[in-house]
């Protein structure tokens, strides 16, 4: 049985890689093949809930607090800890895999292709590239990696162009389960509830980023709605982010009515699509007032009422500058809508008369900075293609729509994607590799020790919440009476130590982790010196006696007596 560490966003996470986590680990799983070790960004190494997997995981963050520390003063290498660079070390050596399988953006992986066990294990990278010319981070992995996967295909012809025969494309998954073509009935009681009748919906699902070309598409729907004045644009998105979408209803000289949005009640749940009123509404379904705001990654919609909006449609479109799959679109031709995407980066993949869609043309132009190629779709294109769908028969679109369906499961359903991915890993040769010559970074060896001054020591521990440390806080000073030759050091997440680090009696306020959280660790245990004297760990529990003792040393009194 072949050993993987699956190096992603973490699996519940509701990204896209999160996303493509949980569905590729699910069919590998379910095959029972392979021995499956989640090594999750964004969480930390230890972190409790990775228990409840069916497979072993492991978050990539580092949980030392002198590691934690230095990260937090320096972006890049916080930026690096996101992705792992200061555990990666720790979990080949830990868990011994035959495969290591990173699925991130190329950066990622910086420097990983150098490492002494990368060329001694299986190691693939399955990555997101968006724009031309290539990363040059990816050029120089190209060659470092022996199974190289892209996600879209202009990026493996890029780089094939630059003689990397070794690099191909498997798409990221999409969940068809989630996603489908309601009944004419259904539909027809989806467009009641919310006022909409003989209205052609053209459909945008997105996050309201810069790179998603939303005032192109306003510009090609003024142009479309002149000859069709029933159509409406729904934008599927928060407006409190990215462009200010009223100003460019003003600016495109649109009325208010015709561009409809998508609004969530945090309260109860329930979303309703209209034209944008401004945000914190009243939800007209429970009552709760301020609970009413457009769709966010924070409070939004989930897959099922994602499939409802995407049944309100008539066609989708989706303009954009570059991207590395944009699930989106996919999404919208499981539900046999025709999709209208740029012909450009990964939308080349999804843009083709095969998958359902027509394509959009575009101008170049350089992004600052980068110099990246980014595509302006033109407005006359997005006007263009629209009429052609309009003016299409019910038959043929439907007809169109069941074909995108059938495209998209053939190419990227999880099924699919998990077959293409199943037989590289099983093509990939066993390991016999000695993991004790894996050594740890520096920075992963960097001990508690290091952040304490020389003298007498006191630990406090209080990760959460708010009001605990407050009430921590308020003990200081009284803590600090009883023991004035000794150093206080309160334990609390990063969150806090606003809360804490300026009490005149507190000598230093340090990240908290799970590492540190024994008793036996902090204050010693017969041959094993500890770092404090004494240390209190109040949110711990209490029903044990070393929790009171503390080395002999607490002046706390205590006094036996009958009820």
């Amino acid at each position: 049985m072949k050993k993987i560490l699956f190096h992603s966003n973490s699996a519940k996470a509701f990204t896209g890689f999160g996303k493509n986590a949980k569905n590729i680990l699910r069919y590998l799983y379910k095959t029972g093949k392979y021995e499956i070790i989640e090594f999750a960004n964004g969480l930390q190494w230890g972190d409790p809930s990775l228990s409840l997997r069916p497979w072993k995981a492991q978050g990539s963050l580092p949980n030392n607090p002198s590691v934690i520390q230095q990260v937090n003063q320096d972006p890049q290498k916080g930026r690096a800890a996101g992705y792992g660079a200061y555990t990666i070390d720790a979990a080949i050596k830990q868990y011994k895999p035959d495969i290591y399988l990173g699925v991130e953006d190329i950066w990622a992986f910086g420097g990983f292709w150098g490492k002494p066990w990368w060329d001694k294990i299986n190691h693939m990278i399955w990555t997101t590239l968006d724009s031309q010319p290539i990363l040059p981070q990816a050029i120089e992995a190209a060659p470092k990696t022996k199974n190289f996967y892209s996600w879209a295909s202009f990026a493996e012809r890029d780089l094939k162009k630059m003689g990397h025969e070794n690099v191909g494309t498997l798409h990221g998954t999409v969940d068809t389960n989630d996603f489908f073509r309601m009944s004419n009935h259904e539909r027809e009681g989806l467009r009641n509830k919310f006022g909409l009748n003989d209205e052609f919906i053209i459909g945008f699902v997105f996050r309201n980023q810069l790179r998603k070309s939303v005032p192109n598409l306003m510009e090609g729907f003024k142009s479309f709605k002149k000859d069709h004045p029933k159509a409406k644009l729904l934008l599927h998105t928060h407006w409190s982010e990215g462009w200010d979408i009223p100003r460019l209803i003003k600016e495109k000289e649109l009325e208010n009515e015709d561009i409809l949005t998508t609004y969530f009640c945090s309260a109860c749940g329930a979303y309703e699509v209209k034209p944008f009123v401004g945000q914190k509404q009243t939800c007209r379904f429970c009552g709760t007032e301020k609970s009413l705001n457009t769709t966010n990654v924070g409070a939004g919609v989930n897959e099922s009422q994602l499939n409802e909006i995407y049944n309100l449609m008539d066609v989708y479109c989706h303009p954009f500058t570059s991207g590395g799959m944009e699930i989106p679109i996919f999404e919208a031709k499981m539900t046999e809508l025709i999709t209208l995407v740029t012909n450009y980066s990964c939308g080349e993949d999804s843009c083709t008369p095969e998958s359902g869609s027509f394509p959009l043309d575009w101008s170049e132009y350089r992004e600052p900075g980068t110099q990246f190629i980014k595509a302006s779709t033109y407005p006359s294109s997005i006007a263009k293609q629209l009429k052609k769908v309009y003016q299409m028969k019910l038959n043929k679109r439907l007809q169109m729509g069941k074909k995108a369906r059938d495209w998209t499961i053939e190419n990227y359903s999880t099924e699919s994607v998990g077959k293409k991915l199943e037989a590289i890993l099983d093509a990939m040769p066993d390991v016999d590799y000695d993991f004790t010559n894996v050594h740890e970074s520096e920075e992963d060896k960097t001990e508690l020790e290091d952040l304490l001054d020389d003298g007498k020591r006191i630990a406090v521990l209080m990760p959460e919440s708010a009001g605990d440390v407050l009430w921590i806080n308020s003990l200081m000073t009284n803590l600090k009476d009883l023991y004035p030759s000794h150093d206080i050091y309160v334990f609390t997440k990063n969150t806090f130590f606003d809360y804490i680090e300026d009490h005149p009696c507190v000598h230093k306020a340090l990240p908290y982790s799970q590492n540190i959280d024994n008793l036996h660790a902090l204050e010693g245990k017969e041959s094993h010196k500890g770092l404090f004297d004494m240390a209190f760990l109040p949110h711990y529990g209490t029903q044990r006696f070393h929790n009171y003792h503390h080395n002999g040393l607490d002046k706390t009194q205590f006094e036996l007596y009958e009820n």
